[in-house]
């Protein structure tokens, strides 16, 4: 994995090079970093790293399905979306989702020690209203915000609907990862 990071780590560089539509639109949506997704979102139709990157994510991803006991109809799963994510020192993403897809996540690349993890919020929150505050430290099951950490070579699933967002980055190294979207047809 420590290779094929390596590889992978000098591809997003080079992206970030040459993408001059993402380096503009990060600058007004994703403040200090660089990201592809609204620019180079398909990588993995063009570039044989990223294909590669794409036939491991497909076995999980269906291992995942399955575990979840979703009924996908004799349909099969498809990668539609895949993009990059630089996170300078300070960078964050803040809380979202991922709208017309039903599985997605991240696969860590280059995460310095001290890197920020994925945080993910409890879709019930909205409903606790009168309930009593939790108890420090409370079951992971139980809390109101659940953090994975980042680890280079660490692959992250969740469905789609879920929130989710990466705080800033504390460190002085860039923290790199690829994002996905999966659907089914």
């Amino acid at each position: 994995m420590e290779s094929f990071n390596r590889e992978l780590t000098a591809e997003c560089n080079q992206l970030r090079e040459y993408d001059a539509a993402g380096r503009r639109w990060s600058a007004k949506h994703y403040r200090g970093g660089y990201t592809s997704y609204a620019s180079l979102n398909r990588l993995h139709q063009f570039s044989s790293t990223f294909a590669k990157l794409e036939g491991w994510l497909d076995a999980h991803v269906r291992r995942f399905s399955a575990q979840l006991d979703l009924d996908l109809r004799g349909r099969r799963i498809h990668l539609t979306d895949l993009w990059v994510n630089i996170m300078p020192e300070h960078t964050a993403h803040g809380l979202h989702l991922h709208p017309l897809s039903f599985i997605s996540g991240t696969y860590y690349v280059a995460t310095p020690r001290g890197s920020p993890g994925l945080k993910f919020e409890d879709p019930r929150l909205s409903r606790f209203m009168a309930a009593p505050p939790r108890k420090s430290p409370a079951r992971p099951a139980n809390q109101i915000y659940v953090t994975y950490p980042a680890r280079a070579g660490d692959v992250i699933l969740f469905e789609s609907w879920l929130r989710h967002e990466v705080a800033a980055n504390p460190t002085t190294a860039e923290r790199i990862s690829v994002s996905f979207n999966y659907n089914w047809t």
